[in-house]
């Protein structure tokens, strides 16, 4: 993997990125994925600007190895989560929900390498005009919020790859060292992976959300909330209590209303699974148990490995 531009562009050794995941991407996840070759990130959509600052440090000495921060432009203190990642030096910043050329020129102005999540190919074109150095391409499959489209993984990436020249990073669906293959023979440079991140013991998501994971069969998470920011759930009691409300005609307030506050922090974080919002990705089906992110990483090697030496014998 010498020659990957993934690898090149993070000077990592596996062109394998840890999705920035709110509740679940700490310094402890974000340090794990870095020692083990892949880059790790802190999810910086559900710290305040002084809490994303103490896992920065924390992760600076967890690790020597590059590693990088998301942060979804929607944020409302955003300005104080950009200047703290300029005082701390951060080298690599993953900007999300919003416009790229908002910050990506501040950012490559202070030396930062700057990569966009996308889920078209028009806004993998508006990214690459703003000057991002790699784009993140996001299918219907990924867990959390989502783009509108529902396009799939396996269908955007070829199409985005066929206009951009950039590296692109492929997200959606991805937990297997044969996913990550197949991702890449679609024209993927590298891949992000998060659903399989979140089920590992680093991972700051609660252990009752992380069972939760393991225990996801096909069929079991569902894409809703489209009107205010689409977002891929687990189906519980709060999950078929929206459902429950749609059959009303509701209007955006409505559904704000039952939304409320900090649903994410209280499914992921707290560990209510009743009431919580589970976000995760269609892939937990393929996740059945909470590993170290050491032998995670190492399995999706291995198995990239023998996958790719199949396929080179048929």
């Amino acid at each position: 993997m010498k020659n990957n531009r993934i690898t090149k562009l993070f000077n990592i050794k596996y062109p394998i990125v840890q999705g920035g995941m709110v509740w679940v991407s700490g310094w402890k996840l974000a340090s794990a994925v870095s020692n083990e070759g892949g880059l790790g990130l802190i999810g910086a959509g559900s710290m305040y600007p002084e809490v994303l600052r103490k896992h920065i440090q924390k992760c600076k000495k967890a690790t020597n190895k590059p590693f990088g921060v998301n942060v979804p432009m929607l944020y409302p203190d955003i300005e104080k989560i950009m200047d703290i990642i300029v005082e701390e030096d951060v080298k690599i910043v993953f900007t999300s929900a919003g416009n790229p050329k908002s910050w990506t020129s501040f950012l490559k102005d202070k030396g930062i390498t700057v990569v966009h999540v996308v889920s078209s190919v028009k806004f993998a074109l508006k990214a690459a005009l703003a000057g991002v150095d790699a784009i993140v391409c996001e299918g219907f499959e990924a867990g959390g919020h989502n783009g509108r489209e529902e396009t799939t993984t396996f269908t955007l990436i070829p199409m985005v790859k066929e206009q951009v020249k950039i590296p692109v990073i492929a997200a959606g669906g991805i937990a297997t060292g044969r996913g990550m293959l197949a991702a890449m023979v679609l024209g993927a440079d590298g891949v992000q992976i998060g659903s399989r991140f979140a089920a590992t013991e680093e991972s700051s998501a609660h252990i009752k959300f992380k069972n939760s994971i393991v225990d996801v069969k096909d069929g079991d998470t569902h894409l809703t909330l489209k009107e205010l920011a689409p977002v891929r759930l687990i189906k519980n009691k709060f999950f078929h209590d929206l459902q429950a409300l749609y059959q009303q005609n509701p209007t955006k307030e409505n559904l704000q209303e039952l939304l409320g506050r900090a649903r994410a922090k209280k499914g992921i974080f707290e560990g209510d699974l009743d009431e919580g919002e589970l976000e995760i990705g269609q892939i937990a089906g393929l996740i059945h148990e909470i590993r170290p992110v050491k032998d995670v990483i190492n399995e999706i090697i291995n198995e990239f490995i023998e996958a790719k030496s199949f396929i080179h014998k048929c």
